[in-house]
C-alpha cells in the first residue's frame, strides 16, 4: 500500500512552514551494506568547482549526478549532465516512487570521505525543482549529523543523525523556509554515500 509523507501519524520535524520526517531504517542493514559498497565503487565520482561569494572554489566532497537522459542539473555555478540510471539507482528510485507517490527524475549522489568532506548551508531551491520539492535523502556508511534552521531568523535549529540505511524526505515549503548543512568533524574518519533523489519539472 502506497504510503504518504502527508499522513498526520507521520512526525513532522519542522515546528512550522513545510515537512520533514526522518526514516532511520528505510532499508535493512544488509541491503544497505550491499549498496554502499558498489555506490562507491561504480558510479562515476568527481570533484567538481563550485561558486561560493562569487569565487570559485572545489566542493569538499565528491558528486556524481545520474537521472533521466536529456535534463541536465545546476547549482552553485555547476551544469551537470546526468549519467544513464544503474539498476541499483533504478531499483532505489522504485521503492521511494511506491513509498511517496513521487516520480523522481534526477539523483545527487555525495561521496563524503572523511569527516573533513562537508557541505554548507544551502537550500534545494533551484526553480528547475518547481514551487514545493520533494526531496528523498538517503544514507548509506557513516552517521553525520544532519542539521536544519530557520532561513530567515536562523533559529530553531534542529539535528539529525543520518545513520546507514535511513531516508529523510523534506517537502512542502520546507526549501522556501529552512536551510541544511552537513558540518565537518574530526570525530568521523568513515566515508558516507548520500543520495538525494530529485524531481525536475
Amino acid at each position: 500500500m502506497q504510503q504518504s509523507i502527508f499522513d498526520p501519524d507521520y512526525s513532522n520535524l519542522l515546528p512550522f512552514q513545510g515537512e520533514t520526517v526522518f526514516y532511520p531504517d528505510f532499508f535493512s542493514k544488509e541491503v544497505s551494506d550491499y549498496y554502499f559498497k558498489i555506490l562507491i565503487d561504480s558510479l562515476n565520482w568527481r570533484q567538481e568547482p563550485i561558486r561560493i561569494f562569487g569565487k570559485m572554489v572545489m566542493q569538499p566532497r565528491l558528486t556524481a549526478l545520474y537521472g533521466d537522459a536529456g535534463r541536465p542539473y545546476g547549482y552553485s555555478g555547476i551544469s551537470m549532465i546526468p549519467h544513464p540510471w544503474t539498476a541499483e539507482l533504478n531499483e532505489m528510485k522504485d521503492r521511494l516512487l511506491d513509498f511517496t507517490g513521487v516520480e523522481f527524475t534526477h539523483v545527487l549522489c555525495n561521496y563524503y570521505r572523511n569527516g573533513q568532506d562537508s557541505m554548507g548551508w544551502h537550500r534545494d531551491n533551484e526553480a528547475v525543482l518547481g514551487r514545493n520539492p520533494s526531496i528523498a535523502s538517503v544514507t548509506f556508511g557513516a552517521t553525520r549529523i544532519f542539521q536544519i534552521r530557520h532561513y530567515d531568523t536562523k533559529n530553531h535549529k534542529l539535528e539529525i543523525p543520518l545513520t546507514h540505511g535511513s531516508l529523510l524526505l523534506m517537502t512542502g515549503e520546507s526549501q522556501h523556509h529552512w536551510e541544511h548543512q552537513i558540518p565537518k568533524t574530526k570525530k568521523i574518519l568513515e566515508p558516507r554515500v548520500n543520495l538525494t533523489f530529485r524531481r525536475l519539472i
